[in-house]
């Protein structure tokens, strides 16, 4: 529905000369808010520091991980059958493990990803609502192909945002 009305409108004022002078059209770039906004910024931060013990324990299995393959792969023509199968078995399990670990490391920081920034998302939303109520902007745009630097009105809510 939205989409429909948004090329409606753009239609309408491609035709008519006369409403495209009078129409008022902005454009918002809303990676660069995502990127460079103070607020999102913050949220990495609080994500590096909420995930930091757990890429850490993962790094340290990794590095176990390698020992016990350089060891495994060193002492192997020396040591017991049983021995090295009990080894490559133990290696195996700990591979699966960082697997696991890794995958659910992923998924638990993309969830929250998707969480802080939503908050950032709805932030934006409403300090580009009250940019446009209050300049009388008669169209803003989230995402381009294009769009002139004439009507891009990132850095306004950049400012606003922070208020």
């Amino acid at each position: 529905m939205m989409k429909k009305t948004l090329i409606a409108f753009l239609m309408l004022a491609a035709c008519t000369p006369a409403l495209a002078a009078e129409s008022k059209i902005g454009y918002v770039n809303t990676e660069r808010i995502f990127r460079d906004s103070q607020l999102a910024q913050r949220a990495q931060k609080k994500l590096e520091k909420e995930f930091a013990a757990r890429e850490q324990d993962i790094q340290k299995q990794i590095r176990q991980a390698r020992d016990l393959q350089a060891s495994l792969e060193k002492d192997s023509l020396t040591m017991a059958e049983a021995e090295r199968t009990k080894r490559e078995r133990d290696l195996a399990n700990l591979n699966r493990d960082i697997q696991r670990a890794q995958r659910e490391f992923r998924e638990d920081l993309n969830q929250r990803k998707n969480e802080e920034f939503a908050g950032i998302h709805e932030r934006a939303r409403k300090t580009i609502m009250d940019i446009a109520k209050r300049e009388d902007f008669d169209l803003i745009v989230e995402n381009a192909v294009y769009a002139s630097p004439r009507v891009d009105i990132t850095d306004k809510v950049l400012k606003a945002i922070e208020r």
